[in-house]
């Protein structure tokens, strides 16, 4: 069969090259792709937002599956409308995709399905949120999370340790620095552990946990500065023992389950849990409806299965027929990164040292990169996605580097410690 993958991102490339794998894919499309896809899939000029274009050229292209990458498309309801147009499609429909739409829906869903998670509260103006936040610091919490309600490309999220933090993310929020996500809000108890991504595939009857991971958000080493769409990312994450995962499929996955029974969403995709593993045990920070980037670069790395037939077999409601099996070892995904990100950057330099990195053992799944005068140049924040397996984690984090260290271009930026709470535990 013709596959489509929607996006132009490292999670899209991954999620490309896996499928064009497949001995059930004739040939991959993936609108609108990047300069790096261009090698596993043939690009479509459709831009993500453009649900109807989508559809009529999975119509005209008799595409088999369609894949969706980033969250907003999922959001804006391309499943429901590929499915009234009898195409086969993996993902939840526009419902049960404000599970990442609305904040404050997935918290509701969380708090009545008794999914653990942070406690927190509903505000639509300033005002009382300040009040809220002045009062909740005053009782001797160590920290408050500022979350915009709806989608805002990443942001919108604010983690304060003081009141005059909280009372800025307040401000932001309702005067309108995230849109129209932020004139409602959501004030979280700030939880404190490690942190951890868990991926699970789900048809709304059977829910599977894929392998784990754990993402690098912060820019700097060390996880200091701004928050980004994340810096790199290893699978498995050893914060997720057996004991966790017991614990993750029991209360979160099965309850979530149950809760989309219940409210009869239709769900047939993947489930993004963000997990705190703190002191009393795992608790959610976040669903999302859609692969994590650039967890998906380590955790595509490790899936064995045929990924055509697991999504597939997903869009049918057909789960319970799929045993996910994984590569020993681990492996690790290091972002490159434009200078400047996430603030301003320069982009258009030409990337150099590509080919020179597969060399090594590493895979460059691209994010940010285009075509220009012939040279493949940067387009956006995260620019590449350099990952490589290993027997261990510390063997995969070296041949990581070494593909790292060939690639260049002006400014290039990257974290020089992905992988070290892992290594922190001597593995």
């Amino acid at each position: 069969m013709n596959v489509l993958v929607v996006g132009s991102g490292g999670r899209e490339h991954v999620l490309c090259w896996k499928l064009a794998q497949s001995k059930q894919v004739e040939k991959v499309f993936c609108a609108p792709g990047n300069a790096g896809i261009a090698a596993d899939a043939e690009c479509v000029d459709i831009p993500v937002s453009n649900l109807n274009a989508l559809a009529d050229f999975a119509v005209s292209h008799a595409i088999g599956l369609t894949m969706v990458g980033p969250e907003v498309p999922l959001c804006e309801g391309i499943v429901d409308l590929f499915k009234s147009r009898g195409l086969r499609i993996f993902g939840p429909d526009k419902q049960a995709a404000q599970l990442e739409g609305s904040k404050i829906f997935a918290k509701n869903f969380m708090r009545k399905y008794q999914i653990p998670t942070a406690e927190s509260e509903t505000f639509t103006a300033a005002a009382p949120a300040c009040d809220y936040a002045r009062k909740m610091f005053a009782s001797g919490v160590k920290g408050l999370v500022v979350k915009a309600d709806g989608l805002a490309a990443g942001k919108g999220v604010i983690v304060a340790s003081t009141v005059e933090q909280a009372l800025d993310g307040i401000d932001q929020c309702f005067k309108g620095e995230f849109g129209a996500a932020g004139q409602q809000i959501l004030l979280e108890e700030c939880l404190f552990g490690e942190e951890a991504s868990i991926f699970a595939l789900t048809d709304g009857e059977t829910i599977i946990p894929m392998a784990s991971a754990q993402d690098h958000k912060r820019i700097g080493d060390g996880d200091t500065g701004l928050n980004t769409g994340g810096m790199g990312a290893y699978s498995p994450a050893p914060v997720v023992d057996n004991k966790v995962m017991e614990i993750v499929q029991r209360d979160i996955l099965d309850r979530f389950l149950n809760g989309m029974r219940q409210e009869k969403l239709y769900y047939r995709g993947v489930l993004f849990v963000g997990i705190m593993v703190t002191e009393q045990g795992p608790k959610v920070l976040e669903f999302n409806v859609r692969f994590g980037d650039p967890e998906t670069q380590a955790v595509m790395l490790r899936l064995e299965n045929d990924l055509a037939d697991v999504l597939g077999k997903t869009a049918d409601g057909n789960l319970k027929d799929v045993k996910l099996q994984w590569t020993p070892g681990a492996a690790v995904c290091v972002v490159m990164a434009s200078g400047g990100y996430p603030g301003s950057y320069q982009k258009g330099f030409a990337i150099a040292g590509l080919t020179e990195a597969e060399t090594v053992g590493t895979k460059v799944f691209h994010a940010g990169t285009m075509f220009k005068d012939g040279k493949i140049v940067n387009t956006g924040g995260r620019v590449l996605g350099v990952t490589a397996q290993g027997p261990t984690i510390r063997q995969a984090i070296d041949t990581a580097y070494q593909g790292v260290k060939k690639i260049t271009w002006n400014g290039c930026y990257y974290r020089r410690d992905i992988g070290h709470r892992a290594l922190e535990r001597g593995l």
